[in-house]
């Protein structure tokens, strides 16, 4: 499983989620590229937290949708623009087969988070 996240600011719930389920973090720039390195099949997830504006992953996960891949936020909510507020807090894009398990991964980890707190 590769998990591709951001090269100079991975979120620390990427990296906890991506040591829970085994998986090889790729550090790379740029949203569109990150999205597009799941479309183009050179990783398996892209798991970001710590906002973004919508400008930056809008297109790039309707692209990813359009590929027929999942495309949430990571509390598996959708993803919602055009609000007046344009910061998303964060974003999941996936192979479908995988969103089950991620978002799984995510809220056990999140509950560990406030368990340890």
């Amino acid at each position: 499983l590769r998990v591709v996240v951001s090269r100079t600011r991975c979120p620390d719930i990427a990296t906890r989620v991506g040591h829970a389920l085994g998986a090889e973090m790729i550090g790379m720039g740029s949203a569109g590229a990150k999205a597009m390195a799941v479309v183009d099949g050179r990783a398996d997830v892209y798991l970001h937290d710590g906002g973004q504006y919508e400008w930056d992953n809008c297109a790039p996960a309707a692209v990813a949708l359009a590929a027929g891949l999942h495309a949430s936020r990571i509390d598996g909510s959708p993803l919602v623009y055009n609000c007046a507020d344009p910061l998303l807090p964060d974003l999941l894009i996936c192979r479908p087969e995988l969103a089950a398990s991620v978002l799984a991964t995510v809220a056990e980890v999140r509950s560990a988070a406030i368990t340890r707190a």
